[in-house]
C-alpha cells in the first residue's frame, strides 16, 4: 500500500454488513480493489476480507479517515458517535454514510464540517440483491446522493427516504432476512417432519422462496393475485394458508417488524 495512497472508497469496519456491501462491490466491478480501504480490528475478519476481495484493509480507522474520499462507518450503533468523534479532525469537508440502525443524522451531524447520510441496507449485499433505504442529511451535495445511489444501485435496489422512515426500513430489510431465513426454516422442517430428507426439504423451501419472490417481481402482481393463482378451493393450498390463518402467521411477522422498529427507535434515543 502506498503512503500516498487515496481511496475512493473507505470503511469504517468491516463486520458482516460494512463487508456484505463490500464482497458486493466487488462483485459488481463497481471500482477496482485498490479503490477501497477497510479498517477492521479483528485480524482474522480482516484477513478473510483482504484475501477474498483483495481491497486494502488496516486495522487503523485513522488511516481510512485519511485516506478515503467517501466513508461508510460499518461499526455497532453504539460506537458510532464515539468513533466520528475520535475521528472528526479527519473527517472534516468529507461525505460519511452511517450504515448503523438506531444513530439520527441530527447526532451525527454535532460534528461540524462533514456531510452525513445514512444508507439501511442488508447482508444480500453480498451477492448483489441488497434492499437499501437512503436518507441524506442537511449538509448532503447532490454529488454524495449521486454516489450513494450508483453504490446501492450496483449491489441491488435502493430508494431514497426521509429519515423518520429509517427505523421501519432498518427492520423490513435491515432485518427482515432473518425472518425469511426463519419462514425457510419452518416449511422445510414441515418436510423433514413428514419424511423428506432434510438436505431435499431445505433445497425445496429454497427454490420456493426464491421463485415465488423472482415471480412477484418480474409481474408486479400483488401477493393476493398471486396466492389466487395457487388456490384451489378445497385443495391442499387452501387448507394450508388456512392454518396458517389460524395460528397468526400474517399477525407474527407483522409483529416482528413492529417490534424491531421499536427497538430502532429506542437506540435512536439511547445514541443522542
Amino acid at each position: 500500500m502506498s503512503a500516498s495512497q487515496i481511496y475512493q472508497l473507505g470503511f469504517i469496519g468491516a463486520g458482516k454488513l460494512a463487508g456484505s456491501v463490500i464482497r458486493g462491490l466487488m462483485r459488481a466491478n463497481f471500482c477496482p480493489p485498490n479503490q477501497i480501504i477497510a479498517s477492521e480490528p479483528n485480524e482474522k475478519t480482516r484477513t478473510a476480507l483482504q484475501k477474498e476481495t483483495d481491497v486494502s484493509v488496516t486495522a487503523e480507522n485513522t488511516e481510512v479517515a485519511e485516506k478515503a474520499e467517501a466513508i461508510f462507518v460499518g461499526v455497532k450503533p453504539g460506537m458510532v458517535i464515539p468513533a466520528l468523534n475520535e475521528l472528526k479532525e479527519k473527517l472534516q469537508n468529507k461525505s460519511v454514510i452511517s450504515l448503523a440502525g438506531g444513530v439520527r443524522i441530527s447526532s451525527m451531524e454535532k460534528i461540524p464540517n462533514v456531510r452525513f447520510m445514512r444508507a439501511l441496507t442488508n447482508t444480500p449485499s453480498a451477492i448483489c440483491r441488497a434492499a437499501t433505504g437512503f436518507s441524506r442529511g442537511s449538509r448532503s451535495t447532490n454529488e454524495d446522493v449521486d454516489l450513494v445511489k450508483r453504490i446501492f444501485s450496483a449491489i441491488g435496489v435502493v430508494l431514497e427516504i426521509d429519515e423518520s422512515q429509517v427505523d421501519v426500513v432498518t427492520a423490513l430489510s435491515g432485518s427482515g432476512p432473518a425472518f425469511i431465513y426463519t419462514v425457510i426454516e419452518a416449511l422445510a422442517a414441515g418436510g423433514t417432519k413428514l419424511g423428506l430428507a432434510n438436505d431435499v426439504a431445505t433445497e425445496l423451501a429454497i427454490q420456493t422462496a426464491r421463485g415465488a419472490a423472482e415471480i412477484m417481481r418480474e409481474t408486479k402482481m400483488s401477493p393476493e393475485e398471486l396466492r389466487r393463482m395457487v388456490v384451489t378451493p378445497g385443495g391442499t393450498t387452501a387448507a394450508g394458508l388456512a392454518v396458517m390463518e389460524r395460528l397468526g402467521t400474517s399477525k407474527s411477522l407483522i409483529a416482528a417488524v413492529e417490534a424491531a422498529t421499536e427497538r430502532g427507535q429506542e437506540m435512536a434515543n439511547e445514541n443522542t
